[in-house]
């Protein structure tokens, strides 16, 4: 995905905050095939991705939801919005919410108001979509409270996992295309990788 960060308009007699993109402007951009997020008040504005990247995340989906499905014990979904703030609003590439949580959290629009369980972001080319991913996102979903969050990169076929320690988004383990990728937040979970990047 091709990503470009765009800022508003400065004028001689405005405030930081003016300056500063809202979830209330995303209403104003052209509904183009483009994704658009916000995140610290920047907006971050991506092209339709490569289709590995799409694929993986069907993948993640189908798994997750599969499970799911068997165990009752909340809900999958791919590109749900995620409105953490005025300034931060996101759409991971994969989230799963407990039940638990879901009532609490989904608006009437169907965004998530807040952290989601398990977010997910497959990696798409590019320095500046890497750093995105693996620092500015990492960042907000720790700052926000997100449990888990994996970072997949099926060009390397490998999958980075941070759980929640101490408060904080940790990095707990990499798992690469031969392993078998577990969650203590999703019991008896289990999803050879290989399955995922094929």
């Amino acid at each position: 995905m091709t990503q470009a960060i765009i800022s508003p308009v400065a004028s001689t007699n405005v405030t930081e905050d003016q300056l500063l993109w809202t979830s209330a402007d995303l209403e104003l951009l052209p509904d183009n095939g483009n994704r658009y997020e916000i995140i610290n008040g920047e907006l971050c504005v991506t092209r339709a991705p490569h289709w590995k990247h799409q694929t993986t995340c069907g993948n993640f989906y189908a798994k997750i939801k599969v499970w799911s499905d068997q165990t009752k014990l909340g809900y999958a979904a791919i590109g749900a919005g995620v409105i953490f703030g005025d300034k931060d609003d996101v759409i991971p590439d994969v989230v799963w919410v407990s039940k638990e949580k879901y009532e609490a959290l989904i608006d009437e629009s169907g965004h998530l108001l807040g952290a989601p369980d398990l977010a997910i972001e497959i990696l798409s080319s590019g320095k500046e979509n890497e750093r995105r991913d693996r620092e500015v996102k990492l960042k907000l979903y720790s700052s926000q409270g997100v449990l888990e969050y994996w970072i997949a990169d099926w060009r390397a076929k490998q999958i980075q996992v941070y759980r929640r320690e101490n408060g904080i988004l940790k990095l707990t383990m990499t798992l690469f295309v031969s392993d078998t990728l577990t969650s203590p937040l999703l019991p008896e979970f289990s999803c050879p990788l290989a399955q995922i990047f094929e």
